[in-house]
C-alpha cells in the first residue's frame, strides 16, 4: 500500500528524472514522529535562546561583550540539525527507484517422493502412528530442498500419481495432506509398481532426479528391487529409502467400523506389523542410493535433502529476466550528513585568553 509520502516522493523525484519511485520500507515512516518531536524541541530552544540573549542585553551591547553569543547563529544551526533529522527518516525508508533487469537462471534436482498408503501403515508403533509420522517427513524433505522440484505419489495395492513435478510446494502439501488408506484403489503394498510409476514421471526431465520412498518396507513380491536397478541403470534415477516403524515387536493394525476400534484379524489371529529394513536397504542400494532407518524416532530430513541436492546434478529449468530498483537512501544519508557537518562548522568557538 502506497502512503503519502510515498506519493509525494514520486511526484518530486519523477520531476527529477528519477521514475518509478517507492519505499520498499514504508513502516519506517513511524519515525517522523519522533523526528517531529525533535524538531519541535529544537525550535522550543532556539526560541528560548533567543528571548534569554534579549533579556541579558541590547544586541549592539551585546555584540561588544560577547561576540561569540551573538554570533552563535542558533537559528540556523538548530534548522541544519532539524533537518538531518528528518532526511534520516526517508533513509530508513529505503527509497528506491529506477529498473534494473538482470537474467537469472532456476537450477534445481527433480525429487518425487512415494508415501506408502497401505493399512499397515496405521500402525501406532510411530506415534500417532507411520502414516502421519510419513506425511511429517515429506512435508519436511520438501521445506528443506527448497527451490528444487517435487512431486507426490501414494501407493499401496496400486500406485497414484498426486502430484506432478512442480515448483508449487504448497499445492505438493495439499496433496500430502489428503493421502489416507481409503484414498487407495485396492489394498496391498506393491513397492515395486510405484517405484516403476515414479521412474516413468521421472523419465526424460533431467539429469538430478531421484525417488524417496517413505515406507514399512511391507511388499507383495511387486519385485522392488528390480525396478530400483532400472531406474538408476537405464535413467540416473537414485532411490533413496526411509524405514518407518518398529523392526522387533512391530504393533498391530488398528481400524473403525461402525464407530468402533478394533484391530486386522487373519485367520482368527491379530495381524502385527513390523518394518522391514532388510528390503528397504536392498532396494535402495540397488538405486545406488541409501537407507534411512527412522523406526519409531525421527529422521533428519534436511541432512537428506542436503545429500540429494550435493550428490545429484542440478538442471537448468528457466531462464527469466529479475527486475530491481536502484536504492536511494545515500541520497538522503548523505544530505542529513552534510547538514550535520554545516551544524558543526557554525558552532562557536570557545577562544581562551592568557592572563598575565
Amino acid at each position: 500500500m502506497r502512503t503519502a509520502a510515498d506519493n509525494i516522493a514520486s511526484v518530486v523525484l519523477q520531476g527529477m528524472g528519477i521514475p518509478g519511485f517507492e519505499f520498499s520500507r514504508p513502516e519506517g515512516g513511524a519515525w517522523f514522529i519522533a523526528a517531529a518531536g525533535c524538531v519541535a524541541l529544537l525550535v522550543w530552544l532556539s526560541a528560548w535562546r533567543h528571548r534569554a540573549r534579549a533579556r541579558l542585553a541590547d544586541p549592539v551591547l551585546l555584540a561588544r561583550i560577547a561576540p561569540s553569543l551573538a554570533n552563535a547563529r542558533s537559528g540556523l544551526r538548530a534548522a541544519l540539525l532539524a533537518a538531518a533529522l528528518v532526511l534520516l527518516v526517508p533513509a530508513l525508508m529505503d527509497p528506491r527507484a529506477g529498473t534494473t533487469r538482470e537474467p537469472v537462471e532456476q537450477r534445481s534436482i527433480d525429487v518425487m517422493v512415494v508415501v506408502d498408503v497401505s493399512r499397515s501403515m496405521l500402525a501406532e508403533d510411530a506415534a500417532p502412528n507411520r502414516l502421519a509420522r510419513a506425511k511429517q517427513f515429506a512435508s519436511d524433505l520438501v521445506e528443506a530442498v527448497g527451490s528444487d522440484r517435487v512431486g507426490l505419489i501414494e501407493f499401496a495395492g496400486v500406485p497414484s500419481l498426486r502430484c506432478p513435478l512442480t515448483f508449487n510446494h504448497r499445492t505438493f502439501r495439499t496433496q500430502l495432506e489428503a493421502l489416507s488408506p481409503q484414498s487407495t484403489v485396492r489394498g496391498g503394498s506393491m513397492l515395486g509398481d510405484a517405484i516403476r510409476l515414479a521412474t516413468s514421471s521421472l523419465a526424460g526431465q533431467g539429469t538430478g532426479k531421484a525417488i524417496v520412498i517413505l515406507s514399512d518396507g511391507e511388499d507383495m513380491q511387486s519385485e522392488p528391487v528390480e525396478a530400483a536397478a532400472v531406474a538408476v541403470r537405464d535413467h540416473g534415477i537414485r532411490v533413496v529409502t526411509v524405514g518407518i516403524g518398529d523392526t522387533r515387536e512391530g504393533a498391530r493394525i488398528p481400524v473403525y467400523e461402525r464407530g468402533q476400534r478394533r484391530y486386522i484379524v487373519h485367520e482368527g489371529q491379530e495381524v502385527w506389523s513390523r518394518m522391514d529394513p532388510r528390503l528397504l536397504a536392498q532396494v535402495a542400494d540397488a538405486g545406488q542410493g541409501y537407507f534411512v532407518e527412522a523406526g519409531v524416532s525421527q529422521a533428519d530430513m534436511e541432512q537428506v535433502a542436503q545429500l540429494l541436492s550435493a550428490n545429484l546434478e542440478k538442471t537448468t529449468r528457466e531462464r527469466s529476466d529479475v527486475s530491481s530498483k536502484q536504492p536511494l537512501f545515500q541520497l538522503f544519508a548523505g544530505l542529513a550528513l552534510a547538514c550535520l557537518l554545516g551544524e558543526s562548522l557554525l558552532a562557536p568557538r570557545v577562544r581562551r585568553r592568557n592572563v598575565p
